[in-house]
């Protein structure tokens, strides 16, 4: 059984070494303030003048001069290659939310791979922010506030079945799989949307200018993110 490494009551963020910018990140702390770096995503902390709190992973990324000004105290090197980083920083964090930056946007394989680790961990709830889209894995029950005419994109990774009150095209009864039935480019048609599935495999995927809205969705609360 993993050890959880990070006990917050509050919100924590995840830097990945992906495509994000200073402002998303000094956005993030404002909310998140507790700052895991996976690998090489300490070099873009530091270079931004945030020191992280810990830095999780195989370190194959991590340059010496990081290692240098975080010291061995800030390290947890995990060696084995059955996890990606992200996996390794997720799993080892118990938080009310994490807010992943660095991981959507810049390659493929590494997108998929991140997207997939949610699964892994799915009583963690973490909200994924990109450069042009923010996505997290749906809760058995979701209700959150959009405009009408949201993109509102559904990616099963594994079957599911779910109900939906509030898009254009309902999801009830629907067998969804990803070699199968998908839901991408639904759209909101009420701004009151609730989202249920009998298994943590959806990922709902949002566009960025929803992020305020699924924070406070999957938190329960009002809280937000400054832009």
């Amino acid at each position: 059984m993993t050890e959880y490494v990070v006990h917050s009551p509050d919100m924590v963020t995840i830097l990945g070494a992906a495509e994000t910018s200073a402002s998303d990140l000094e956005q993030a702390l404002t909310m998140a303030p507790t700052l895991i770096a996976a690998d090489g995503g300490a070099d873009f902390a530091l270079k931004h003048g945030h020191m992280p709190d810990l830095v999780i992973g195989d370190f194959d990324s991590l340059s010496q001069n990081a290692r240098q000004q975080l010291g061995a105290q800030r390290l947890l090197a995990i060696a084995e290659q059955d996890s990606t980083d992200f996996d390794k920083c997720l799993s080892r964090v118990r938080a009310k939310l994490v807010l992943g930056l660095g991981f959507l946007g810049t390659r493929l394989d590494h997108t998929l791979s991140v997207l997939n680790g949610l699964t892994r961990c799915p009583g963690q709830p973490c909200l994924l922010i990109g450069p042009h889209d923010v996505a997290f894995l749906c809760p058995p029950e979701l209700q959150i506030t959009l405009p009408v005419g949201s993109r509102l994109s559904l990616f099963p990774l594994g079957p599911v079945r779910g109900r939906s009150s509030g898009l254009h095209w309902p999801v009830d009864g629907i067998d969804f799989a990803p070699d199968g039935r998908i839901g991408t480019s639904n759209r909101v048609a009420d701004t009151d949307v609730t989202l249920n599935f009998d298994a943590p495999r959806m990922v709902v995927l949002l566009p960025r200018a929803a992020k305020l809205a699924a924070v406070s969705a999957l938190i329960g609360e009002d809280d937000a993110l400054a832009e």
